[in-house]
């Protein structure tokens, strides 16, 4: 298949990578060329611009930081859809706003190209090894159709239903992990600071009814109890940003989530002391400073 693959930052460059070896045809674009060197060096050719990739390619990706980005490559001057063929088809892996999708899916099926939502989860290891989560939202018949180049990026490829579904199923993902973490680190202050080890804590908890989930096999013992917040796998600033996008949808359907605001507030409180790129889990020093302790081994 030829792909378009625009984004090759720390998620999309492996991805893009990955469909070059499942042997389809790439042309790509990003914002800095230097993040194509390995691409063009494995066969793919280069666009100057979004729309230059679209009028190249059966399939266009987009991998891209948020909904405002998206939406300028999609719809901006020189975007995708100025440039996008009869009978193409534009799938966006970005985690974005189900409100933004739609939007955009307006612009593309007045022009009667398909579009579809894809988001993945797995991180940086899961781009790179191609065993992401892919949640697809869209017309079914165009998801069997692209299936193929999203096989090569994930194993876990997976339709979840109309337009818009793919992102509301990557953010109910998101929350859920996000605030999860915070909750464990809420528990943990007061267990250390009642004199209790981490390594014990944790150990204890593991053990227990509820312990056998992947946040407390992964992002506790791995980073927070380091306080290596600089290797990081997933940015604060965006977790900050897809917790955001998870509740502007709670705002725009009258869904009160009392939690997840909370969290969002401590999100608000690290963007504020220069966190936004450090990990995700340096969050919880927010929690911490309120305690006045630190779950460090």
């Amino acid at each position: 298949m030829r792909v378009g693959f625009i984004g090759l930052g720390n998620m999309g460059g492996p991805m893009a990578l990955n469909m070059i070896k499942a042997g389809h045809t790439l042309v790509v674009n990003d914002i800095r060329r230097t993040m194509a060197e390995a691409h063009l060096a494995g066969g793919a050719q280069w666009a100057d611009t979004p729309a230059e990739v679209a009028a190249r390619s059966e399939l266009v990706v987009t991998s891209l930081p948020g909904p405002k980005e998206v939406e300028a490559v999609a719809l901006g001057a020189n975007g995708i859809l100025s440039g996008i063929q009869a009978g193409g088809v534009y799938a966006d892996l970005s985690t974005n706003s189900p409100t933004v999708i739609r939007r955009i899916n307006e612009a593309f099926k007045a022009k009667g190209i398909a579009m579809l939502d894809a988001p993945v989860s797995g991180g940086i290891p899961g781009a790179r090894n191609a065993t992401l989560a892919v949640m697809v939202g869209g017309d079914p018949a165009v998801y069997e159709k692209i299936k193929p180049a999203l096989d090569a990026i994930g194993d876990k490829v997976s339709y979840i239903g109309a337009i818009g579904a793919g992102a509301v199923a990557k953010l109910v993902h998101n929350m859920i992990a996000i605030c999860s973490t915070q909750l464990l680190v809420e528990a943990f202050t007061m267990g250390v600071k009642a004199g209790v080890s981490p390594e014990a804590l944790l150990k204890a908890v593991s053990d227990g009814a509820y312990g056998q989930g992947m946040i407390l096999k992964g992002a506790l013992p791995k980073m927070v109890f380091r306080g290596n917040f600089d290797r990081v796998t997933f940015a604060l600033k965006l977790a900050r940003k897809d917790l955001g996008l998870a509740t502007e949808v709670g705002r725009e359907l009258n869904v009160p989530m009392p939690i997840a605001t909370i969290v969002e507030q401590d999100f608000l409180a690290a963007m504020a002391h220069g966190l936004g790129d450090k990990d995700s889990t340096a969050v919880v020093t927010v929690q911490e400073d309120r305690a006045g302790v630190k779950v460090r081994t």
